[in-house]
This record gives C-alpha cells, sequence and structure tokens, in this order.
C-alpha cells in the first residue's frame, strides 16, 4: 500500500510475532492419582472410568501408585486434578491418606475415598474427602463422581 503523503510504499504483511494466529495447543486431559494397594481395583476403578471423561474429551492421564509414601511423594511435587484413594487399603487406608494430604499439601486437589461399604460415607467425611463412592463399585456413580469433581476444578 503507498501512502498518498509521502509516497512510501508499506508492506502490510509483516511477519510481526505479535501478527501470528499460533494454532492451538491439544487440550491436555486431566491427570489422576490412583492409590490402591491391590491391583484389581485399580483397574476396577479405570475400567469404570473410562479412558475420557466424554466423548471427543483428551484421555485421562492415569498414574497409579500402591504404596502410601508414593501418594505422599506424587501429591508434594502436585499437577494432579484428582486424586482417588481406596479407603480399604492395607497398611495405610485412602481415608487416613486423605486427612493426612488435605492437612499437609497446599492446594490439595479433589480426593474421592473409596469405601468398603456404603454406611462408612460418614467415615470417610472425617477424612475430609471430597466425595466418596461405596463397594461394590457402581460404574455409572464412579464415573459420575470423578467427571463432577473435575469439573468443580476446572
Amino acid at each position: 500500500m503507498t501512502d498518498q503523503t509521502t509516497g512510501l510504499t508499506t508492506d502490510l504483511t509483516t511477519d510481526h510475532p505479535s501478527d501470528r494466529v499460533e494454532p492451538a495447543a491439544p487440550a491436555r486431559g486431566p491427570r489422576i492419582l490412583l492409590y490402591s494397594d491391590d491391583r484389581t481395583v485399580r483397574a476396577q476403578v479405570r475400567d469404570a472410568v473410562g479412558p475420557r471423561l466424554r466423548a471427543h474429551a483428551p484421555e485421562i492421564a492415569w498414574a497409579e501408585v500402591a504404596t502410601p509414601a508414593a501418594v505422599v511423594a506424587a501429591a508434594d511435587r502436585g499437577g494432579w486434578d484428582l486424586l482417588v484413594l481406596d479407603g480399604e487399603a492395607d497398611k495405610a487406608g485412602g481415608m487416613g491418606l486423605c486427612r493426612q494430604l488435605k492437612n499437609e499439601v497446599y492446594r490439595c486437589p479433589p480426593v474421592v475415598v473409596l469405601t468398603g461399604r456404603p454406611d462408612d460415607g460418614w467415615l470417610a467425611s472425617w477424612s475430609l474427602a471430597d466425595a466418596v463412592v461405596p463397594r461394590p463399585l457402581d460404574v455409572i456413580e464412579l464415573q459420575r463422581t470423578v467427571a463432577g469433581q473435575l469439573a468443580a476444578t476446572a
């Protein structure tokens, strides 16, 4: 384009960094830390929730741990969108770990505790859990609970 007063030609196709439109980065899926000392429980949870929360959503990034020390170390490192803790794990159950994490981890992510039976919900409230899902695991209830906790933090 030529400026009529100065006669100078201006290139309107300048490649200034602020003018560039970058493609959007792919959406990151939720990061979920899953604790149980029983690998069959971990598999049941992953299978119940599924690989993503809804059609066309990014895949869930699961990290599984089987020891209380691994839960604490992972929670301290941060970066989790949700923790799912087995309240019936041996040696250190998810309820005690939940209470510890809620009291010790700055900005602790939401925690879902899996209880041994529906009547254990009152005990899970002591743990400061954000949500409780009893056994036997109801696939729809677990998936709905996980999705609800993740939506609450988004």
